[in-house]
């Protein structure tokens, strides 16, 4: 019905001369705080420098010039506002039926038809495990992935392990120098091992600056073709992508194609050369080779290091052709923290100067740092939480709660709190705006009431008991609508405007409070009116069972997997 309303609106503005496009109305257009004030309303402050009137004299004109609207029960103006009422049981019982006709596919849509899209995330290093900053990326890759599919875009989840450089050069170094043979083993896993040896480069470095140049020589034998290094690069590369597939499992990610920065970055190095000789780029005194984009307003970017050795945006510059190339994509998204804003700008212009791919059609999808309570996390100073250690976490303060309630048989309690602390950590990651920053307290993440995961699971569990129990069957019948009644059916008819915001945005925090608003909704609705053996059973179960289907949609789009019972 918002789709009504903009069309109304620009309809009645063209009468008095303003032209206003679609994207701005719906932009401006609210949900009213209580459904007295109506269903819709159109605020007119920023229409009163353009007409140079009253915002509540410019209130009524609109509604002069919408007239007798036919798709409403009532307009009105009420100060500067103008208010839309919907026919709400007409509507009611559209959006019912609606939903529980299409089922998993209500709110779906074909905005996206005829696009094909690569989604790359969370490109780790394999330097170190992967940790509470990559939980996120995972959670709004997938979700952004799973919002594209919904809107019927074709989409390739891609992963670009970054598995050579500098950084794997250290981690190297120390494991060579004190590792003794050490491997992985149950009590630790792959992973782990490779991180822990980072970690005491870093600390060993803190008093010893000669391991910096030692790391740095280890890099040229490696790009040098040495064997032994090349040797030693492999076994504990592949160590730690080991244990990365582990982790993705157990988070419900799946790559449909890997990319590893160790067979993409000669290929790069071409390019660049390839670039200079055709005097793109240019070569420093000191050896080194650059882009010159200081007319973009981004200066010089580097290249090539002056001893030959490539850099990140050697093979990511590759890799975008490859991409292309390789998938016939349309879009290319990369989910990577907004600490890489500066790289991906300087990343899309130069793909852009070297003809490869359009700036329209590259998005980096910058989200803000997750913090700790105790601060941020630093990966050379080991005090980064691993993505394994905080999943365990979580999953232990569920299972302490789940036992505390009722006394399920162990398979059950690990099957059941695993996915209640997975819900707990991607819903606490999701529901923050993804371009702000966070601070993370799994605490608080578990909590059955309030803003959380648990909480949605509950809510859904609570609608599936009520249906399980009733013998009566759902009919889409009643003689009037209570107010709790309304407010939930006028909830669950918002979830296609939901999902078009979040497509377009690519925000899926949009739908993470969507789905607590509409529990919210619900639960008030449960604990207003009666549904078993009450008088309007039939319909009140028909309403619990469109939300429960809404909800299920909401978080399908989250990646979190719903429990019947909680």
């Amino acid at each position: 019905m918002k789709s009504v309303v903009i069309s109304a609106l620009k309809e009645a503005l063209s009468k008095l001369n303003v032209a206003i496009s679609e994207k701005d109305l719906e932009f401006h257009i609210e949900i009213p705080p209580s459904i007295d004030k109506g269903d819709f309303a159109f605020p007119c402050f920023f229409l009163a420098g353009r007409l140079r009137e009253d915002p509540k004299k410019i209130a009524l004109k609109v509604k002069e010039a919408l007239g007798e609207a036919k798709s409403f029960e009532k307009i009105s103006a009420e100060g500067p506002y103008v208010n839309f009422f919907l026919d709400r049981k007409g509507e009611a019982k559209s959006a019912l039926f609606k939903v529980l006709n299409e089922k998993d596919s209500y709110g779906r849509s074909e905005i996206g038809a005829n696009t094909k899209t690569m989604v790359e995330f969370p490109s780790p290093n394999t330097n170190k495990p992967l940790h509470l900053g990559h939980l996120r990326n995972m959670s709004i890759g997938e979700s952004v992935s799973r919002i594209l599919e919904f809107s019927n875009e074709r989409v390739i989840r891609s992963n670009l392990n970054n598995d050579r450089g500098i950084h794997i050069c250290k981690s190297m170094l120390a494991y060579r120098k004190w590792g003794k043979n050490k491997k992985p083993s149950k009590k630790l896993k792959s992973d782990h091992l490779v991180g822990d040896f980072y970690v005491l480069f870093a600390k060993n470095a803190a008093l010893d600056k000669t391991l910096e140049e030692e790391a740095q020589n280890m890099l040229l034998k490696w790009e040098a073709g040495e064997r032994k290094t090349i040797g030693l690069a492999n076994k504990m590369n592949a160590w730690a992508l080991k244990g990365f597939k582990e982790t993705y499992k157990k988070f419900g990610i799946k790559h449909d194609k890997e990319y590893y920065e160790s067979k993409l970055y000669t290929k790069g190095k071409e390019m660049i050369y390839d670039g200079l000789n055709k005097g793109i780029f240019s070569k420093e005194e000191d050896g080194s080779i650059v882009a010159d984009l200081s007319k973009e307003g981004l200066g010089k970017k580097h290249l090539l290091r002056a001893d030959g050795t490539s850099i990140y945006i050697t093979q990511d510059i590759y890799l975008a052709k490859l991409k292309f190339d390789e998938h016939k994509i349309m879009k290319s998204i990369y989910v990577v923290g907004n600490e890489q804003d500066h790289h991906f700008r300087v990343l899309f212009s130069i793909l852009d100067k070297l003809n490869l791919a359009k700036k329209e059609n590259l998005h980096h999808l910058s989200y803000g740092m997750v913090n700790l309570p105790e601060g941020k996390m630093k990966s050379r100073e080991g005090n980064v939480v691993d993505a394994d250690d905080l999943i365990s976490e979580v999953r232990n303060l569920v299972k302490w709660q789940l036992d505390s309630k009722s006394k399920l048989k162990k398979l059950e309690l690990d099957k059941r709190s695993l996915k209640i602390a997975l819900a707990a950590i991607k819903y606490m990651l999701l529901k923050i705006d993804t371009r702000k920053e966070m601070m993370f307290n799994p605490k608080e993440s578990i909590s059955f009431e309030g803003d959380t995961g648990p909480y949605l699971l509950y809510s859904y569990a609570r609608a599936s008991s009520i249906l399980k129990k009733s013998k009566k069957k759902q009919k889409l019948e009643f003689d009037s609508l209570e107010e709790k009644e309304i407010e939930l059916a006028k909830k669950i008819s918002q979830f296609p405007d939901v999902v078009s915001s979040s497509y377009k945005s690519l925000n899926p925090s949009l739908i993470a409070n969507y789905s607590y608003q509409l529990s919210q909704t619900f639960n008030e609705f449960y604990h207003a009116y009666p549904v078993l053996d009450s008088e309007k059973e039939p319909f009140r179960l028909f309403l619990v069972a469109a939300f429960r289907q809404t909800l299920k949609n909401a978080l399908k789009l989250l990646g979190i997997e719903t429990l019947e019972q909680m």
